[in-house]
């Protein structure tokens, strides 16, 4: 019975997932959406797009960030229905009914959890807030091209630039949408494999999470830390960071000088 929170999570996130099963979804959250939200067309998902007023379309993003010049949309989209966090919420709900927890019971559980979490939640909010000013200011591309002027050693410092992506954000598909990009563009514009570049991004990424502010606040918090062993925490984990990160570049530049024959080739348009 103590595996049921776990297992009910699973279970409602897989089928969130499920592609037979998320147009369910979204048609019906597509239902509920008033009709007089300021959105651009929607994608199907509960989706009001909402842009940024003063923002978006604004800025215009330029190679070698991406592959043409584009303009760079500031979009909130609003799908909370197909969001992965309502999955967790009915799992919540289900666990609630599987385990007998009366109503009263479950509400004190969230104000506890709450109260627990609230600085941790703070910080996550506070990071993405920072992670989105950096990114619509320039300086995160900044900070990636300058490591993709290492030339021939680029292979490593493709692995620094999402591990550095995944500090910044917290998030290694955040790091992946900010950086993929420019890993491809640099990689061909130093006739290296695009999809190793683009890999070793997402993977050196991961190695990212475990000292990044948002994945140490929840970890402090959750775990009954107060707020002053987030600093003890880190200097702590940050060692095991750089050193797994600095793996995952020497893997990369063994594979692209010795073993390119093990990555997958885009077959030219």
């Amino acid at each position: 019975m103590a595996w049921v929170p776990y297992l009910l999570l699973v279970i409602f996130v897989l089928l969130w997932g499920e592609a037979s099963i998320k147009p369910r979804i979204n048609a019906f959250g597509d239902a509920l959406l008033p009709g007089s939200l300021p959105t651009v067309p929607a994608t199907g998902l509960l989706a009001a797009r909402l842009m940024v007023p003063g923002l978006h379309n604004m800025i215009e993003r330029i190679p070698p960030v991406v592959a043409q010049p584009a303009p760079y949309a500031a979009l909130y989209e609003l799908n909370w229905l197909s969001a992965s966090g309502t999955a967790c919420l009915f799992a919540i709900l289900a666990t609630a009914i599987v385990l007998r927890v009366r109503p009263s019971r479950m509400a004190k559980i969230y104000v506890d959890t709450f109260k627990q979490l609230k600085l941790a939640m703070l910080t996550i909010a506070s990071m993405l807030g920072l992670a989105y000013l950096m990114n619509y200011s320039g300086m995160t591309s900044t900070l990636g091209l300058v490591l993709a002027k290492t030339g021939g050693a680029f292979p490593f410092f493709s692995a620094v630039v999402g591990w550095l992506g995944v500090f910044l954000t917290g998030s290694d598909t955040s790091a992946n949408a900010l950086f993929g990009n420019l890993q491809v563009v640099t990689a061909n514009a130093l006739s290296l494999n695009p999809i190793l570049t683009a890999s070793v991004n997402s993977a050196a990424g991961v190695m990212g999470k475990m000292i990044s502010i948002q994945s140490i606040a929840v970890a402090v918090a959750a775990t009954g830390m107060t707020s002053a062993d987030e600093g003890r925490l880190f200097r702590f984990t940050i060692k095991h960071s750089v050193f797994l990160m600095a793996m995952m570049g020497v893997i990369s530049m063994i594979i692209a000088y010795m073993f390119p024959g093990y990555v997958p080739v885009v077959p030219p348009k």
